[in-house]
């Protein structure tokens, strides 16, 4: 029963009934059982949609299409947890473990929020430090978080870069198999409102939790009393670590090194890499023409961890399964 149906019987039942029997108890009972009827009808239509020869049919005809989906899942969680997702940390509170701390104002004021928060990624500071990280967070990210401007230090951006890349081009590459099963089996909207986990469950699909675990960066400021606090956050995630490396890059220029000035994986070079190679896998040869979700990364013939350049001449298209067999391995 569409809502529309539903409003209109809330108001077409009760008027019936008072105008023929002219009982305010009886119109007040059809309206109960007009509002009553509305989930045990919306429960019918589910189960005569999920019984219907038309979505069997179509959950028969969508099995290869979820196994190619699945395994993409399975990918995404594998990537996150090979990855590395650290860089740089705050070295206040280090050993806040080894000291106890007690609020000796004559107010007694303790709040919460007074008491700092210590962890790798959180630097407590002044307030002005704070606001001047909300304007220029990439300065204030390598001052307050010990990341230097030398060649280890843009490895490790690289590094980190890489790995966030990847995950977010498989998250994204997931979630459009997912719209595109969804449109293909098309069902009505209110089993995606109101029985959307039924639904994947009956389509053969387990839909995991994915996201990308972009470190978060803070500065904060408490003041001494608790009554204010401020702070600054950054998430490092792919513009970040582009405006890193750049920065980076510029910082070390003197270095003349080729890894310093060419090695940087940006997302303008990934899309360049791909148009370069047709959007096909330079190794089974499989395109976006024939498989339209198809997820394409971008890898380096040579490994960095062999001494290979991010330069155009060291990259290749290739599709997920071929990047992920390949592993750190030269291509032939």
């Amino acid at each position: 029963m569409s809502i529309p149906i539903f409003i209109a019987l809330l108001i077409a039942v009760p008027s019936i009934v008072i105008f023929f029997t002219h009982s305010i108890w009886l119109t007040l009972i059809s309206l109960a059982l007009v509002i009553a009827a509305y989930p045990v009808v919306r429960v019918i239509r589910k189960k005569i949609y999920f019984g219907s020869k038309r979505f069997q049919t179509l959950k028969s005809e969508i099995a290869a299409v979820i196994a190619e989906h699945n395994d993409v899942v399975s990918y995404v969680m594998e990537i996150r947890a090979k990855g590395s997702f650290e860089l740089g940390a705050s070295p206040t509170g280090r050993y806040a473990h080894l000291a106890s701390f007690e609020n000796t104002s004559s107010w007694n004021n303790r709040r919460d929020r007074n008491v700092a928060e210590y962890a790798p990624h959180v630097h407590n500071a002044s307030l002005q430090v704070v606001r001047s990280a909300s304007a220029g967070p990439i300065k204030y990210l390598m001052k307050y978080f010990s990341i230097k401007a030398d060649l280890s230090t843009l490895a490790d951006v690289q590094r980190v870069a890489d790995d966030i890349s990847r995950l977010e081009g498989a998250v994204a590459n997931v979630r459009a198999r997912e719209a595109a099963i969804t449109a293909r089996i098309d069902p009505p909207a209110f089993i995606l409102k109101h029985y959307q986990r039924e639904f994947w469950n009956q389509i053969g699909i387990r839909l995991l939790p994915i996201a990308v675990p972009y470190p978060q960066y803070k500065f904060q400021y408490t003041s001494a009393g608790g009554n204010s606090s401020q702070t600054t956050r950054i998430a490092l995630n792919t513009p970040t670590l582009e405006a890193l490396s750049a920065t980076l890059v510029e910082k070390i220029r003197w270095t003349q090194s080729a890894a310093g000035q060419r090695a940087l994986m940006t997302t303008r070079l990934r899309e360049q890499i791909k148009a370069r190679d047709g959007y096909r896998c330079r190794q089974c040869g499989i395109s976006l023409t024939s498989e339209p979700h198809l997820l394409l990364e971008v890898d380096h013939i040579i490994p960095v961890s062999r001494g290979g350049l991010s330069t155009p001449e060291n990259l290749q298209t290739l599709c997920w399964r071929c990047n992920r067999s390949k592993g750190a391995k030269i291509s032939r």
